[in-house]
């Protein structure tokens, strides 16, 4: 207990830094993600009643299903454009001043939703569900890369834990102010869809507070009294020699201090293992089930039994179950280590799966049997939230350099917003067709994801970056490895051959 109220003395600044990191960034998707379930209803009914009055006469229900899927999975096209071209911007402006102008672009989309019912627009809601999304893509890449670099070793754990715990305080908050007593009726919908706004102008507000990342002032900018000032303002005072002998190490290792680009990262040979692990990790994430179970929890729960009265607050329970589990992993993600958790987390949610596939079979056998699949949902939220929610983002920050790191981000955002327009686009007319048999997908992802973390994924846990990229070297290289330790003794002898 007297070791934590250290750190939190210590590191306060830190620890406030992570808090306006998640307050503009995961949090953001967790609102939108859950936000737009609430507001389904209201927006549906306004796009109908829009059309009559333009047009005369409603529209056709699969038009208006297509139309309503559209806008919920324009919000992926827009990520994906996003992180396309984070990248770029953050080797040419840095992260801060990414972030600060990213969130201006979320306060526009704010506005221009806040007001398509005044204006009885449904394409400014499309409009600004795009604009959302480019934000999102911006900033999501960003808000991991921050809070690794600002962490000291011991904490880059529970700081990249915090990504997945923002997201799901976001989904909870859409959740909360969705309810019919706040903010999800008929006359307020709009507030709600532009409530995003009001976190981006308070991360927009206080990030001017703070210094760029530490790696990012040493390696890229040669500024060493500016990275030992920032790292003094996040991590206290003293002379933080290991971390800068740390960092040096990296920097020697790079190639060059120039950032990769997305193609050269994929061409990089020493880099393989790593981008494999990342698409893995990425597209098990968004193909695993779980934003589904966000975007479409009415049409999960409907299957599931329930009547449309009490939907709305087992939902939310939903993304209680999601936040307390992910406050657990950033509690326990530095004892048990990144691939414990991955790995246990894909076993258990495959079997959840499984038992979920069976209950939805056999509701209408027992009248007891939708409160199983309910329990099996929650259970389903909190192994995710515990395990894969946050072991992924430490993965990703973990196993890649200063110079392909951003590029990573790229190739790992484009991956991830891919997969949430899809998902988010077929989903429904996959429930018609499937029923409750599509979980069975989201299962067989899982097992496989699983078999290949177990048997190609280093434990990353208390490792620099250093030592992961000799680990990962093992991988890329195979017969052609030469351990650190005997390139040292090649490097460091000379032998006279001279009689």
């Amino acid at each position: 207990m007297a070791s934590c109220l250290s750190d939190l003395v210590k590191y306060q600044r830190l620890f406030q830094m992570i808090f306006v990191l998640g307050i503009g960034g995961s949090l953001q998707v967790g609102l939108q993600i859950s936000m737009i379930t609430y507001a389904s209803v209201h927006v549906k009914k306004f796009i109908n009643e829009t059309w009559q009055e333009r047009y005369g006469s409603p529209l056709h229900h699969e038009t208006l299903m297509l139309l309503w899927s559209f806008i919920v999975s324009v919000f992926g096209i827009g990520g994906l454009l996003g992180s396309m071209g984070s990248g770029y911007l953050t080797r040419k402006y840095g992260k801060k001043k990414c972030l600060m102008c990213n969130n201006l672009l979320m306060l526009s989309a704010a506005f221009v939703m806040g007001f398509s019912k005044t204006a009885k627009s449904f394409e400014m809601i499309l409009i600004g569900r795009l604009l959302c999304g480019i934000s999102a893509g911006l900033g999501i890449p960003l808000h991991p890369q921050y809070a690794g670099e600002v962490s000291p070793k011991k904490l880059r754990g529970f700081a990249n834990s915090t990504i997945p715990l923002f997201g799901a305080l976001g989904k909870t908050l859409g959740q909360i102010m969705g309810q019919r007593e706040y903010l999800g009726t008929e006359s307020l919908w709009p507030l709600l869809m532009a409530s995003c706004g009001i976190a981006a102008l308070v991360q927009l507000v206080t990030l001017p507070f703070f210094p760029e990342s530490p790696p990012y002032l040493l390696m890229h900018k040669g500024d060493e009294e500016g990275c030992l000032k920032a790292m003094k303002q996040f991590w206290g005072e003293g002379t933080h020699q290991a971390e800068i002998d740390d960092m040096m190490k990296e920097k020697a290792t790079m190639k060059s201090t120039k950032i990769l680009s997305v193609l050269e990262l994929m061409k990089e040979a020493s880099l393989r293992w790593q981008l494999y692990t990342i698409i893995i990790i990425i597209v098990t994430l968004q193909f695993c089930g779980i934003n589904t179970i966000y975007v479409y929890a009415f049409e999960v729960l409907h299957t599931a039994g329930f009547g449309e009265d009490i939907i709305p607050y087992m939902s939310l329970s939903v993304g209680l179950c999601e936040l307390l589990s992910s406050i657990l992993c950033s509690i326990i993600i530095e004892q048990l280590g990144r691939k414990r958790l991955l790995c246990g987390g894909y076993g258990i949610m495959a079997l959840i799966l499984a038992s979920l596939t069976v209950t939805l079979a056999l509701q209408d056998w027992f009248f007891w049997m939708p409160y199983c699949s309910l329990c099996l949902i929650l259970l389903y939220v909190i192994f995710f939230g515990i395990g894969p929610a946050g072991a992924t983002i430490s993965i990703r920050v973990e196993i890649f350099d200063q110079s392909s790191r951003p590029s990573a981000f790229v190739i790992g955002g484009a991956l991830n917003w891919v997969g949430i327009f899809v998902i988010w686009m077929i989903f429904p007319f996959i429930v018609e067709s499937l029923g409750q048999f599509f979980f069975l997908i989201f299962m067989g992802i899982l097992v496989t994801s699983g078999i290949f973390i177990y048997r190609f994924l280093p434990e990353t846990k208390g490792m620099s970056i250093t030592e992961i990229q000799e680990e990962f070297n093992k991988l890329n290289f195979r017969k052609k490895y030469v351990p650190a330790m005997e390139k040292n003794v090649s490097e460091d002898y000379t032998f006279c051959t001279q009689l």
